[in-house]
């Protein structure tokens, strides 16, 4: 078995980074659950020396992140928020970083809360808005990170743009893609210069694995990546990353689903006389359509909509019968959950308020259900309110 160098993306996703193995022609990556590897002598090995270092199963998965992503190398973590601040570690006390200000809120916290106290400094912005990201933008300033789509808003950010605006003033440009997926958006072709993901969430697609990815294309990432992975020890272990092999395989043909179910839930949503607002970039009505349409291949899985008041979002959150009330998102099933009080408890209600994060705010992580069953579900839940 042998990828050609013009391997398509559906390809990719089941075979890049992974052949058979040698001793026994199994063809599914096994999981290497070891701690250790046996030297034949001093300075002698296989290319593994201990488990914090190198697993052939993460390494497999490394590979294979990194070529959905048309990265060079791919650096996996033991959750999305370990990526994340392994990549803010190569910064300085002083340093600054311009922030897509309706960013995760688990983001929000670890910038906040953690690393404000290191001396790093972050300006949160509208990315949506090219001019914001300019004007933010300081001597200081080493990384832009964009989040698009927005959790939960879903702002759309222009990356080849962007790029452009933040190379210019020497700025690296790092994007967290979990909300698209590669199959949806590869910020690294659009001139970007790092991408991460909770692997959690589309990439590994049944809810039953918590990861992180980091995937760089330049040497100078490269190389830190490298080895503040292995001097910090926040690896995916190897199971973990087995199940995200084995979800990546049938990451299109999920994404497909995803996209479909969430488009038809989105306008029969804004259709519906007891929803005030929907906010999905698939609809004519989001502002960023036209570019989602130009950058984005789908629409996303992720819908979020404005019901009025807190009681009429919480008497829809408890009316549900087949969607699941959860935290996360990105599973084959259907999840709901109330961003103010869940995925964004930890930012201010004043910062909520400015970024839209409302009390009456609902987001549905649409699974690969059948239409049919979720749009009854919703049907006969927003008869309630």
């Amino acid at each position: 078995m042998k990828l050609n160098d013009h391997a398509r993306f559906s390809t990719l996703c089941i075979h890049a980074g992974q052949e058979p193995d040698p001793s026994t022609g199994a063809i599914i990556t096994p999981i290497y659950q070891t701690s250790t590897y046996v030297q034949e002598g001093l300075g002698q090995h296989k290319g593994f020396e201990y488990g914090r270092t190198q697993n052939p199963t993460r390494l497999a998965l490394e590979r294979n992140l990194a070529a959905l992503e048309a990265g060079i190398a791919g650096f996996a973590f033991a959750s999305g928020m370990a990526a994340i601040d392994a990549v803010l570690t190569r910064l300085e006390s002083g340093d600054h970083l311009v922030v897509s200000d309706n960013t995760y809120g688990g983001t929000f916290r670890l910038f906040e809360r953690v690393r404000r106290k290191f001396g790093l400094d972050f300006t949160y912005v509208d990315t949506s808005q090219l001019d914001a990201i300019d004007r933010a933008i300081t001597e200081k300033t080493k990384y832009l990170f964009i989040e698009t789509p927005t959790n939960p808003m879903l702002r759309i950010t222009d990356l080849a743009a962007a790029a452009e605006i933040a190379h210019k003033r020497n700025v690296r440009v790092i994007v967290d893609n979990t909300f698209a997926s590669p199959y949806i958006q590869q910020p690294l072709a659009l001139g970007c210069d790092i991408v991460l993901h909770s692997t959690t969430k589309f990439l590994n697609g049944h809810s039953d694995s918590v990861g992180g990815i980091v995937v760089a294309v330049k040497d100078e990432h490269i190389e830190w990546l490298r080895f503040i992975q292995n001097a910090e020890g926040a690896i995916l272990g190897p199971m973990d990353a087995w199940l995200v092999l084995r979800g990546t395989k049938t990451l299109p043909i999920r994404m497909e689903r995803h996209n479909a179910n969430a488009l038809a839930l989105a306008e029969f949503l804004a259709a519906h006389p007891k929803v005030a607002r929907v906010h999905y970039p698939g609809l004519p009505s989001h502002p960023q359509h036209a570019l989602a349409r130009r950058q984005m291949c789908g629409f996303g899985g992720l819908i979020s909509i404005e019901l009025g008041t807190f009681e009429r979002a919480r008497t829809l959150l408890e009316s549900v019968r087949l969607m699941a009330l959860a935290e996360s998102l990105g599973g084959v099933e259907t999840l709901i959950s109330h961003p103010a009080t869940m995925t964004h408890a930890s930012v201010p209600p004043e910062r909520r308020q400015a970024i839209g994060v409302t009390d009456d705010l609902v987001r549905i992580s649409v699974g690969i259900e059948d239409l049919e069953d979720l749009r009854e579900d919703l049907d006969q839940a927003l008869t309630h309110l």
